[in-house]
């Protein structure tokens, strides 16, 4: 999978659940996120006992809730649609502060705010207890398509790679005075879209002739064999199971 690769999300630790395989902690991810969805959306206070079992999990792993706050500002397209949804839903109206809102409208946003921030929680605090590496290295030990894998891990490779090279050439422009400021300043950065353009493709046709000569046939090979002991397992699980528990008790009650 090659060389290690940092991310913004990932917060350098020792804490348990760092050291914890990444295959564990993606299926431990899986199963949550899909007993979350699974709870009825009646059942609030199930959603409370999620938040709780999350704010545990960072506790373990040492990651600041200032940190797991910001990086869930990534989901406010989707509260944003959360909070049209009482306005444009129809069904019987209820009278929410002098205003006539949807039922079914209120509802669905709630379903889809509550399940939505603990689905996105959990997924911040595993890209933070979890490099890239490993989460490549994860996916191919749960038997995800290789294919698959090494698209992902093209991707995250070389998208820093024409980042960089998109930063080389603003600067390139700014060095010669050029300021980005109107309309007739279109034609430069379209002529600047196409260089990048060409330049990236021509990079990915030497990388695949050097990768050739050196004897790639199609998959990557595995320098690192991820293993899990039955232990480690049953940690990770911790957080599924309790959530399963939950769950079931939110559909009985």
């Amino acid at each position: 999978m090659g060389a290690g690769h940092a991310h913004r999300l990932y917060r350098h630790g020792h804490s348990p659940v760092h050291a914890l395989p990444p295959h564990t902690k993606l299926a431990a991810v899986f199963l949550f996120v899909v007993v979350v969805v699974s709870t009825p959306r009646g059942a609030m206070w199930a959603f409370a006992v999620y938040a709780v079992l999350l704010a545990v999990i960072a506790y373990h792993a040492r990651v600041p809730a200032g940190f797991l706050l910001r990086r869930l500002l990534i989901e406010i397209p989707f509260v944003a649609f959360a909070v049209l949804m009482p306005f444009v839903a129809e069904g019987e109206q209820v009278h929410v502060l002098g205003m006539s809102l949807s039922e079914s409208g209120l509802w669905g946003a709630w379903n889809v705010l509550a399940k939505g921030t603990l689905g996105v929680a959990a997924s911040v605090l595993l890209a933070a207890t979890t490099e890239l590496r490993e989460l490549l290295l994860g996916l191919q030990r749960l038997k995800l398509p290789p294919l698959l894998v090494q698209i992902a891990s093209f991707m995250i490779r070389y998208g820093d790679v024409i980042t960089d090279e998109m930063r080389r050439m603003r600067i390139a422009r700014e060095s010669r005075g050029f300021e980005a400021n109107g309309v007739r300043h279109w034609g430069v950065l379209a002529k600047s879209a196409g260089a990048l353009f060409i330049r990236s493709y021509e990079r990915g046709e030497r990388v695949h002739l050097a990768m050739v000569s050196r004897g790639y046939a199609g998959s990557m090979p595995v320098i690192d064999e991820v293993t899990a002991s039955r232990a480690q397992w049953s940690y990770a699980l911790t957080l599924p199971c309790a959530a399963l528990t939950v769950c079931l008790l939110g559909w009985v009650l």
